[in-house]
């Protein structure tokens, strides 16, 4: 069974949205962290505005990863968003969004991958669809914004790695205890 792996840039104080403060820290470390994620992943599950947002960023770019997020696979979830997606590769995943995901974990394939849509996030936790979650953590307090772990839907979750990427940044890896 395939996993479905959220990643997110978090900040401090758990702000998740816009992560354009994330830049000044990028270094090689953090570049080789997520190009793991890309090569266990041969999908990417987003949300509207995440969707919106690599749609109108990746397909202009070169190099950096743009041949993955243009050629991979794309879910989108949207109540507002119509077919056809004009991304290519994207498919907009129906109403019954907790099952057509338990679905596409089913099928052959590698990790199934969700970047920032902290949204969808607290959505797929309320399933119990997350089987790992990637986290980058800045030391920045942001003071606002959208936070990853906001709504009120628990979680107990288990340390499977960390390491320091650079001299500022940690990657957190951690997986639900289930049962």
């Amino acid at each position: 069974m395939r996993r479905l792996v959220v990643t997110e840039f978090v900040s401090l104080d758990g702000v998740v949205e816009d992560p354009s403060w994330t830049l000044p820290y990028w270094n090689d470390e953090i570049a080789a962290f997520k190009a793991e994620e890309t090569s266990a992943s041969d999908a990417l599950l987003l949300g509207r505005v995440t969707y919106e947002g690599f749609a109108a960023a990746w397909p202009k770019r070169e190099g950096d990863g743009a041949e993955y997020f243009n050629g991979v696979r794309k879910y989108v979830v949207s109540k507002t968003l119509k077919e056809p997606l004009e991304w290519n590769n994207s498919t907009l995943i129906g109403a019954d969004l907790a099952q057509e995901i338990a679905d596409l974990k089913r099928q052959a394939g590698t990790d199934i991958t969700v970047h920032g849509s902290p949204t969808l996030v607290r959505t797929l936790m309320r399933h119990d669809l997350v089987d790992r979650y990637r986290l980058l953590v800045y030391p920045l307090v942001l003071g606002g914004g959208k936070r990853l772990f906001d709504g009120g839907v628990p979680a107990r979750l288990r340390l499977s790695e960390s390491r320091v990427l650079g001299p500022e940044v940690v990657a957190l890896v951690y997986e639900p205890v289930r049962g």
